[in-house]
């Protein structure tokens, strides 16, 4: 039996992993092992940078909603602190949309959960 050599299962995975790295900076992409240890790490961040997302979009959320409070003249710790003893669960999306979007349900969810406190 002739010997085998993976020339074109090497070509391909070669092409893949180039294409995963097209139009990085400098040797990253063109060089193969370079390129390997490039999209390992662009993976990583990726997934870094998936976590973050979660977090600073909580931020601005909250900061939305302090915002809403600071006008109706109560602290965003009371608000939540309201909110949990009245029994309402909305969470902080939720409420810097409502806060955006009716300033009116803002106002009676800020009244109930004055009244709770």
């Amino acid at each position: 039996m002739p010997r085998v050599r993976k020339g074109a299962a090497r070509n391909k995975s070669r092409k893949r992993v180039l294409k995963a790295v097209k139009g990085y900076r400098g040797a990253t992409g063109r060089q193969l092992r370079l390129a390997k240890e490039a999209t390992v790490r662009a993976a990583v961040n990726a997934r870094v940078g998936r976590k973050l997302k979660k977090r600073d979009f909580r931020g601005l959320w909250i900061i939305r909603i302090n915002a809403a409070c600071k006008a109706r003249e109560i602290r965003y710790s009371q608000l939540i602190n309201g909110l949990k003893k009245a029994g309402i669960e909305l969470n902080r999306k939720m409420l810097s949309e409502i806060a955006i979007a009716d300033p009116g349900a803002f106002d009676l969810i800020v009244e109930k959960a004055k009244a709770a406190l």
